[in-house]
Order: structure tokens, then sequence, then C-alpha cells
């Protein structure tokens, strides 16, 4: 490996999706994007769900990534995620299929935000945007929140029993 190159990789659980040598590259962290260089001091990035970008000899490419970790050590960068996937791959038709009916779900969601279900429908929701984006072709923002890194924000409740309604939600 040259001096001006580091070795990348990106894994998910099904294994090894890319290694290659680069001269940069550019990660979704949950805050903000973060850009590696050769000899970039090591780095423990939580990451969520968008685009990494490279440049390598060969040209370089980008794929959506899932939430997940950058670890930066050695001369060597590491994505970890549960999802990949390159513009090649993408059912862009299924994809927006998948993204509308994430809104409905997420649109008529009865109950609090707070609830791993609720969560989860949102990740959904963003890792549908992230493949969008792949595809150049980003979705408009949706009222969907989750805070910072993933967890649901709170809620605050007027009332008791069945009285009881949300008034705000941070």
């Amino acid at each position: 490996m040259a001096a001006d190159q580091l070795t990348f990789e990106i894994v998910t659980p099904a294994g090894a999706k890319l290694s290659e040598e680069v001269s940069e590259l550019t990660a979704p962290s949950v805050g903000g994007e973060v850009g590696i260089l050769p000899g970039h001091l090591p780095l423990l990035a939580a990451l969520r769900p968008g685009i990494v970008t490279w440049k390598s000899k060969s040209g370089g490419g980008s794929a959506a990534v899932a939430w997940g970790f950058l670890e930066v050590s050695g001369g060597k960068a590491s994505v970890l995620t549960d999802k990949y996937i390159t513009k090649p791959e993408l059912d862009i038709v299924a994809v927006r299929a998948e993204l509308k009916e994430l809104d409905r779900k997420i649109e008529h969601f009865e109950g609090s935000r707070a609830t791993p279900e609720y969560t989860t429908l949102v990740n959904e929701e963003l890792w549908c945007a992230a493949q969008m984006e792949l595809n150049g072709d980003p979705p408009p923002p949706t009222v969907s929140y989750v805070g910072a890194y993933g967890a649901a924000p709170e809620e605050v409740v007027e009332g008791e029993g069945s009285e009881a309604k949300v008034v705000k939600e941070h």
C-alpha cells in the first residue's frame, strides 16, 4: 500500500462487500459528514443512513449504507453496517413504493413515538431515503423525526387517562 492510499472496506453481516485501496472517502456520521484521508488519526464514528463515497486509482464509487460504524486505524478504514447497496443493484421503483408505504404507516401511527415500532418505521424510511439519494433522486424532507443516534423524541403529555394528549414533541 502506497503512503497516499488507505485500505477501505465495507462489511455487512453477509460478509465483505468492498475492499479497495483509496485516496479518500466520505461517510455519513451521526454528527455530519466525515472525510478520511491517508494518515488519518484513529477514529470510531457512529454512522447514520446515507451515502459513502470514495476515490481510487480506478475512479472510485459510492454506495448507500444504513446505521453502522466507521473505524479508522493503521492505514485502514472499515465501515460496518447492516445494509449496503450500490446504484446498479437498486430497484428504484420498489424503493419508491416502500417509501410511500412507510410514509403512510408513519402518518397513521397511533401511540407513542418513543416505541421501538415507531423507531423501526423511521429507520426504514431513512434507509429508503439513502437509496433514493444514491439514485440522484432524494425524497423531500418529511415530518418523521428520530433524535440524535436514533433515539425517539420526548413527548409532553397533558391530562390523565383517556383525556391525555400529546401537546409537544421535541
